[in-house]
C-alpha cells in the first residue's frame, strides 16, 4: 500500500482516501467516512504492516507451498480463460478435475493428496488477494476431488510416492561406514545418526545454530525450532548409544571437532549453522537449506546402498517406527518427535509396526 490519497470518484468533492492494498478498498471508505482521512490513512498502514509482520514470521516451507499453489491456480485460470480472483464453485471444482486429469506442467496429473495441498493452499492465496471464496465451494471441490479419487483407484490408477521409506538401525550401520572420511563424511554421520533420534524434518536440521546443540553429561540436548504451534521450540533429549560406531553424541563431537579444525573459525560460533554446506574441495560453503537437506539425506543413503532410498522424512519415520518396536510409549514418542499426543500422522506410522505385530493372522500355524 502507498500514502498517496485518491479520490473515490471524479466528481468534484469527492472524498479522498487513501490507496488501498489489493483486497482492502471498501474497508477503507468505510474507515474515511468514520474517521477521516488521516486516521484511515494510519488504520491501512498498521494493516500492511501487520501483514508484513505475519509474512515475516509465516514458516518459509509453508510460504513456498502458498507460492507452488498459486502458480498452479494461475496456469489453470490461463488454460479456462478464466479470471484468477473469480472463485466460484463451478472454478473450484473444475480447478480439482483439471489437476487431476493433466494439471501437472508435464500434462499428467497431479495424485490426489498432493492435488489437496494445492487446493487448500489456492484457496489461501485467493482470499489474501480479496477474492471471496465460500466455505461450502470451498467444501464441495474438496468433496469432488475425494470422489474422483476413489474413482481413479478403482480404475486402477496409483499415483504418488507412497509414504517414505523409514530408515531403521541396520541401515544406520551401512551410512556410517560409507561415509566418507572428511568433513562432509563426519558432517553426513551427524546429520543422519542425530536426525533419526529426534525425528527430524528436512527444514529441522536446517534451521539449527550450533548453540541449538548442547552437549550436556547424558547426551544432547537439541532445540528444535517447530514454527507451527505456539510451543515454537521442543528440546528433544538424545542419549549416548551403546555403540559408538552409531552413536549421535559420538557423531556430533567428531564432526564438530573436524570442523574447528578445518574451516575458518566463524563455522565454529555459536550463531553459525549447526550443518554447513561442503563442496567437493572440502570447503565450507554456507548454511544447509531444507532442499540440500533432503538431496544429502537420499544420496547418502543411496551411497551406503539402502534399499529404499531415503526422503526427507525417513528419518522421522524411523525414529517413529523403531521407538514402538522397542516398546516405547506413545506419550515419549510424540514428545521426542514434537507429534501431537494423538497424531493421525504418528499412528499411522505407528501402523507399519502394530499392522505386523498385533495381526490376526500372526502365529496362527
Amino acid at each position: 500500500m502507498t500514502t498517496a490519497t485518491e479520490h473515490l470518484s471524479g466528481e468534484a468533492g469527492a472524498v479522498l482516501v487513501p490507496a488501498a492494498s489489493e483486497g482492502r478498498p471498501a474497508l477503507v471508505v468505510q474507515w474515511a467516512q468514520r474517521h477521516g482521512v488521516e486516521v484511515a490513512q494510519r488504520l491501512a498502514d498498521a494493516e500492511d504492516f501487520a501483514d508484513e509482520v505475519q509474512r515475516r514470521l509465516r514458516p518459509a516451507n509453508t510460504t513456498e507451498t502458498y507460492s507452488k499453489s498459486w502458480k498452479v491456480w494461475t496456469r489453470f485460470c490461463a488454460a479456462q480463460q478464466l479470471p484468477e480472483l473469480e472463485a466460484t464453485r463451478g472454478a473450484l471444482v473444475a480447478f480439482v478435475m483439471w489437476m487431476l486429469d493433466r494439471g501437472q506442467t508435464n500434462g499428467k496429473g497431479y495424485a490426489s493428496s498432493s492435488a489437496g495441498t494445492i487446493l487448500a493452499g489456492a484457496v489461501v492465496e485467493l482470499r489474501r488477494r480479496g477474492a471471496e471464496v465460500s466455505r461450502d465451494d470451498q467444501a464441495q471441490a474438496r468433496g469432488t476431488l475425494e470422489a474422483a479419487s476413489v474413482e481413479l483407484l478403482k480404475a486402477g490408477e496409483r499415483r504418488g510416492r507412497g509414504q517414505a521409506a523409514a530408515a531403521e538401525v541396520p541401515d544406520m550401520y551401512r551410512v556410517v561406514r560409507a561415509c566418507p572420511d572428511t568433513l562432509a563424511g563426519a558432517r553426513d554421520k551427524a546429520l543422519i545418526l542425530t536426525g533419526f533420534h529426534y525425528a527430524s524434518r528436512a527444514q529441522d536440521p536446517a534451521g539449527l545454530l550450533a548453540g541449538d546443540v548442547a552437549l550436556t553429561p547424558r547426551g544432547l540436548v537439541v532445540s528444535v525450532l517447530t514454527g507451527k504451534t505456539k510451543h515454537s521450540v521442543r528440546d528433544a533429549k538424545i542419549n549416548y548409544q551403546d555403540d559408538p560406531e552409531v552413536c549421535p553424541v559420538e557423531a556430533w563431537k567428531a564432526y564438530r571437532r573436524r570442523l574447528a579444525a578445518e574451516a575458518e573459525p566463524r563455522w565454529s560460533e555459536p550463531t553459525a549453522p549447526a550443518f554447513v554446506g561442503v563442496d567437493r574441495h572440502g570447503n565450507v560453503t554456507g548454511g544447509m537449506v531444507p532442499d540440500s537437506v533432503t538431496r544429502a539425506v537420499k544420496r547418502i543413503s543411496v551411497r551406503a546402498g539402502v534399499a529404499l532410498a531415503w526422503t526427507g522424512h525417513s528419518l522421522r519415520i524411523g525414529l517413529a517406527t523403531t521407538a514402538r518396536k522397542k516398546g516405547k510409549d506413545a506419550v515419549a514418542i510424540a514428545d521426542q518427535g514434537g507429534w501431537a499426543r494423538h497424531s493421525r500422522s504418528m499412528n499411522g506410522y505407528f501402523q507399519r509396526v502394530d499392522g505386523w505385530e498385533d495381526n490376526a493372522t500372526a502365529g496362527l500355524t
